[in-house]
């Protein structure tokens, strides 16, 4: 597939899931914006990227997504210099760090995995939507299966518990995903939005993890795991309010397959919740 004259958005590109999306679609001709907090390494990748070779266009753009501001920022550079956005990749993430706070007063996972990607998707909505066959694909996780969304821990007002911290965002990840995509088809935007996970690959996310268990695990390269998020990006079979992953054994490893929802991601109720939640607590303007 040709992406040349498409411009796509991957949050995190500099390593990781991010790093091999981004240089996926480079190769294929699209001009990707590098969305990183850190400019030094956002720089690096980018050079490591052309060192591999590409016909599209890598361009770094400054974000911090535990902070709203810079969110907005970020999108309105985007909005003044870009016409068209095809892809925003919500891919960003980071997972069981110590107890910290975004600069809004957000847990930190919490903050950077969901409530940043839904600000920043909202002040690009315009730009997507007048952006034909434009998709937004959001990484989740199987961390999303156990999770529950609890309204009073949102800030850090229990004490820390970091993987349900991550479930509860990766969870909350995947409710953004079905939840916008069902507000897009109710109100007949062209615009898809889709959901994606890497199964067990090897990332820079698993740099607090125990390194027993770390040993225990086999993983996929950070190559094969973005696959399902570059299949749900450009497959012509992929469809608003799917959710793409390793089709092996509980979704771990292997090649890019449908994914299973848990029904905790499908309360309809819960869902407008949170969008309701999401939406006053960011301060975007969705139209719906």
């Amino acid at each position: 597939m040709n992406l040349s004259g498409k411009t796509a958005i991957v949050t995190g590109s500099n390593t990781g899931i991010g790093y091999e999306t981004t240089l996926g679609l480079y190769k294929k001709g699209a001009k990707v914006y590098v969305a990183c907090r850190n400019e030094e390494k956002a720089l690096n990748a980018i050079k490591r990227m052309k060192a591999d070779g590409g016909t599209g266009e890598l361009v770094y753009g400054h974000l911090d997504l535990a902070s709203l501001q810079s969110v907005k920022a970020f999108a309105d550079r985007v909005i003044q210099a870009e016409s068209r956005l095809d892809l925003l990749i919500n891919n960003a993430g980071i997972m069981i760090p110590p107890p910290s706070k975004t600069e809004d007063g957000f847990e930190i996972q919490w903050g950077v995995n969901f409530v940043g990607h839904f600000a920043l998707t909202g002040h690009l909505y315009n730009l997507l939507e007048t952006t034909k066959g434009s998709r937004v694909v959001t990484l989740s996780s199987n961390a999303h299966r156990s999770a529950i969304i609890d309204f009073d821990n949102f800030r850090l007002e229990k004490e820390y518990n970091a993987w349900r911290e991550y479930g509860q965002s990766k969870l909350a990840d995947l409710i953004f995903a079905l939840e916008f995509e069902k507000r897009l088809r109710k109100n007949g935007k062209q615009l898809m939005s889709l959901a994606s996970h890497p199964g067990y690959s090897e990332t820079d996310l698993q740099k607090y993890m125990d390194k027993d268990m770390l040993a225990s695990l086999t993983l996929m390269t950070a190559k094969d795991g973005a696959q399902p998020t570059i299949t749900a990006c450009l497959s012509e079979e992929a469809k608003g309010g799917q959710y793409w992953g390793p089709d092996g054994h509980d979704e771990q490893r292997g090649k890019p397959g449908l994914a299973k929802i848990s029904p905790v991601a499908l309360d309809e109720t819960l869902n407008a919740k949170l969008w309701d939640w999401a939406k006053e607590a960011t301060g975007v303007n969705f139209p719906f």
